[in-house]
């Protein structure tokens, strides 16, 4: 936080949805120090927030970040058109319906102020089909988190054909500033790339457990004890690179990708599907994974912080400003 109680220069947040993602933005941006105005008409969305803020705070603490006074500088407007008024960054994260968004942006458009950034969390609706609505396009971008938004570090930041390279710079900047690890893609591409990879490969998870190969908890294991924790420091590229040995990846690609291509086209000719045996056979299998949702919840979260920790990505050494 600077001086004048800004990041980046943003002191003042609008959260538009109050869901986890909305909750679990605000409380990310509150315990750095922002106000924030949570928009959401639904009766109760107050008290919903409110107990997902709870939730997050420890997280938050474990991070490094100072929680006593989280809910200070958090306040609720239901009505769009006042909440976003005073608003330097508004941060939507309403139903993923074009037609929903569409409604809300002309209304955000119109009341707020004209030097206030405008980022989307959608997960998968390109900027340029919401920002067809603007009478300005190019203040729009998506900053698009990965759940929960507080915890695991990666924004990405996908502008629309018409976005302004100001507005893709001023959100890169604020998010890195926040502490997060923002990666502008060069195009856009639906359900960017995060959601893209981990579809890829929960199809592959699916596939593997509805052909009765493994059970659930054994694929996760699988996982978290391989490809998991390689991947969280390497990355898939920089794995395989060094996979190959002295020749990097040119050599790998020579002498082991003919066997990658085969398995390619294996997986190319599966069908893979929520149908209903296999939706039974998950639903079935959810039920053995030892504890209750906030249990498991909780458990992640504390591994989540042993390995953003290892790989220093906590806040407690962390420092921002404009």
């Amino acid at each position: 936080m600077s001086e004048n109680g800004s990041i980046a220069g943003i002191r003042n947040v609008t959260v538009v949805g109050g869901g986890v993602i909305g909750a679990s933005w605000a409380a990310l941006f509150l315990a750095r120090g922002l106000s924030v105005t949570v928009s959401d008409p639904q009766p109760g969305s107050d008290e919903t927030v409110r107990g997902h803020i709870a939730q997050a705070a420890p997280a938050l603490n474990a991070l490094g970040l100072d929680t006593s006074e989280l809910t200070a500088r958090l306040a609720f407007e239901p009505e769009l058109a006042t909440a976003v008024r005073a608003a330097d960054l508004v941060q939507e994260n309403g139903p993923e319906r074009l037609e929903v968004k569409h409604e809300m942006w002309r209304t955000i458009e119109t009341n707020a102020p004209a030097g206030a950034l405008f980022a989307t969390s959608t997960s998968g609706i390109p900027a340029s089909e919401i920002a067809t609505v603007l009478k300005d396009p190019g203040r729009l971008v998506v900053g698009h988190p990965f759940n929960p938004p507080h915890l695991v570090p990666l924004v990405e930041v996908v502008p629309g054909e018409r976005t302004s390279e100001e507005t893709v710079e001023r959100a890169r900047a604020f998010y890195a500033a926040l502490g997060k690890r923002p990666q502008v893609l060069r195009k856009e591409v639906p359900g960017f790339v995060a959601n893209r990879l981990q579809s890829a490969i929960f199809r592959e998870c699916v596939h593997l457990v509805s052909e009765g190969v493994v059970t659930m908890q054994e694929l996760d294991d699988i996982v978290t004890s391989s490809i998991g924790q390689r991947w969280a420091v390497a990355g898939p590229f920089r794995s395989f690179h060094l996979g190959g040995g002295e020749g990097g990846l040119p050599h790998f690609m020579s002498h082991l990708g003919i066997g990658m291509e085969r398995r390619w086209a294996d997986m190319a000719q599966q069908k893979v599907a929520f149908d209903e045996p296999t939706k039974q056979l998950l639903t079935e299998q959810a039920e053995d994974f030892g504890g209750t949702i906030d249990e498991l919840a909780a458990e992640r979260d504390r591994k989540q912080i042993a390995v953003m920790r290892a790989l220093g990505d906590s806040f407690d050494s962390f420092d921002s400003g404009d």
